[in-house]
């Protein structure tokens, strides 16, 4: 019976891997998502000079809210390797120090925090079109934002409350 047990804990382990899949596909996804990147700013600097300031604006918060949500796919791809896969070997040599300090806990802050930021930015980028919105809508958006806020922050929470009792646990 416990050969059985070692077995399929052993298969249980080996199903990780089956994660780099996703992982190798987020990849992908983040070089299309480069490449859609690549044609809104040729599109925006070959009309640079003839866009309104609120225009040039809005376009340039399309270009920050690109690189959150890209920014974002790489600290999902990264993390999740490291925490379900396997450990980078540039991490454990020191050539990337920063690799290794992101745990789950760490990761659904960051990735929270993300959020909030990304539905900032659209949020402003909706408020500086405000009149092409009724007013319920508008409620509704900032609603939505304010949801992924109160989020962030009870995440955050939650987030200390850990730490602190493992502190006092000594672990």
């Amino acid at each position: 019976m416990k050969k059985l047990e070692h077995a399929i804990e052993a298969v249980i382990l080996a199903s990780r891997w089956l994660l780099v899949v996703f992982y190798l596909g987020l990849g992908v996804a983040l070089l299309l998502y480069a490449l859609s990147f690549a044609g809104k700013l040729y599109a925006f600097a070959a009309k640079l000079f003839t866009l309104a300031e609120t225009d040039t604006i809005l376009s340039m918060l399309g270009l920050i809210d690109a690189a959150l949500v890209a920014s974002l796919v790489v600290m999902v791809m990264i993390s999740g390797y490291e925490n379900f896969v396997s450990r980078f070997e540039q991490a454990e040599e020191g050539e990337i120090s920063w690799l290794g300090k992101l745990d789950a806990g760490s990761l659904k802050i960051k990735v929270a925090s993300t959020i909030v930021a990304i539905s900032s930015i659209h949020l402003l980028q909706v408020f500086l079109n405000a009149q092409q919105y009724s007013e319920m809508q508008l409620m509704w958006l900032t609603f939505i934002h304010l949801t992924f806020v109160v989020s962030a922050l009870l995440l955050a929470y939650i987030d200390r409350l850990t730490s602190a009792a493992k502190k006092e646990k000594g672990e």
